[in-house]
């Protein structure tokens, strides 16, 4: 199950969504201009330069000018690795600095411990979380999955005979794209977080070559892979996901936490089926300020951000109404042949309900009050939990892959819509 040999794991490729991110397709949006700068290298798109020497034009040589574009390229990407590097350093003292015994508590400090109802793994970095790790400290099993920046590995802590997962990612690849900053803020908001449904980070540390995040292991992997296998979710294990969401989402709003990324490859499923908050690379940390930077998903996009409207953690309650839709569903509810028609249908709330999908009045009523153009109508956290919907649902029993009758009948009627 798992390799002698750390080094056999390497990778310069990473963990990410299957469905195209909004990081990914901002050239492609009609409605905003993303704060995303490339470097093309002065000039490097012309084929012709003006040249004063004898007073006459000359036609510079397409290879000089892609190979000075490559240099500077490299020569960005290389300080941008550099700066990652001290950043890395710089976060990794701070969090040394807090976890030390009279540390002044900040609002991302820890929770208080949770009840043995849940009680967390016995990591060997639970009690010393900043402690130096290196590669040769972990065995490695099979890959978990891969994404743009790296990939993510079943590891094995060979001092304790840990079991976690292990994330790599490439510097170049951080430093290329100019997302070491989202990095730096996923691992400083992950860390400090404890709850049975969000994913634990230990601990990170890295080398000349990739950046390594220690999570916690989720046997039952991407929640987006059940629902590709079974067409949608019943209204119950709908309705336990969602109860289980919200008290994520109430952590969250304690730290004044905002996702911003909600979506079925964004949860995980761990040990009993628990469902897990795994992917914290566009959360933010606002106290106070409105944010103004359009980022997520496109399925996902709240009308505020579409209509470049500065927003809040109300954009995380717009979120879970489409992720319940989905759930339900089995597909987003404002999904179109393209993009454009997409923003249109997102702008206008143009949420349709498909008969040949029944649901629960109950079901119906959740998803239109959350789904609300105007933030401020939208339930808030504890009314979610309170709506007869969740208060039917959050004691469901399941069990992944279907065992029960009624699990194996809803996986029958999902295939046949």
């Amino acid at each position: 199950m798992f390799g002698a040999k750390a080094a056999n794991a390497s990778s310069k490729l990473p963990l990410a969504s299957s469905r195209v991110h909004q990081q990914n397709a901002n050239h492609h949006h009609p409605l905003k201009q993303h704060q995303q700068h490339h470097q093309t290298g002065g000039g490097g798109n012309k084929e012709n330069s003006s040249h004063a020497a004898n007073g006459q034009n000359q036609q510079t040589q397409p290879g000089h000018a892609s190979k000075q574009m490559l240099t500077q390229q490299k020569a960005t990407t290389t300080n941008h690795t550099t700066l990652l590097t001290s950043q890395l350093s710089q976060t990794h003292s701070a969090m040394q600095s807090q976890s030390q015994p009279g540390a002044a508590s900040t609002s991302l400090s820890p929770s208080p411990s949770p009840s043995p109802r849940y009680s967390l793994s016995q990591s060997p970095f639970a009690f010393n979380p900043t402690s130096h790790h290196t590669l040769a400290d972990f065995d490695f099993g099979r890959p978990l999955g891969r994404g743009k920046y790296g990939r993510v590995y079943l590891a094995r802590e060979r001092r304790h005979q840990f079991i976690c997962a292990l994330k790599m990612l490439s510097l170049k690849q951080l430093a290329k794209y100019e997302v070491d900053h989202q990095l730096r803020r996923e691992i400083e908001i992950q860390s400090n977080l404890r709850h049975p449904n969000i994913l634990r980070l230990y601990t990170f540390f890295w080398d000349s070559q990739h950046v390594y995040l220690v999570l916690e292991y989720a046997p039952q992997g991407e929640l987006y892979k059940w629902l590709q296998r079974y067409g949608r979710f019943s209204e119950a294990e709908t309705g336990r996901f969602i109860a289980d969401l919200v008290g994520a989402f109430k952590e969250l709003a304690r730290k004044h936490i905002i996702h911003r990324d909600i979506k079925p490859e964004n949860l995980l499923l761990g040990e009993g089926n628990a469902i897990k908050i795994a992917d914290f690379g566009w959360s933010v940390h606002a106290p106070s300020t409105r944010r103004q930077t359009v980022c997520g998903t496109l399925d996902y996009l709240p009308p505020e951000m579409v209509g470049h409207v500065p927003h809040d953690h109300s954009v995380d309650l717009w979120c879970l109404g489409v992720l319940m839709y989905e759930f339900l569903f089995g597909h987003p509810p404002f999904e179109a042949e393209d993009q454009n028609k997409t923003y249109e249908r997102i702008a206008k709330v143009d949420l349709k309900f498909s008969s040949r999908v029944p649901i629960s009045d109950s079901a119906k009523d959740l998803i239109q009050r959350l789904l609300q153009k105007d933030p401020a109508k939208r339930l808030t956290w504890e009314q979610i939990s309170s709506h007869p919907f969740i208060q039917q649902h959050k004691n469901y029993k399941f069990s992944f892959p279907r065992t029960n009758p009624t699990q194996r009948t809803a996986a029958a009627a999902a295939t046949k819509h």
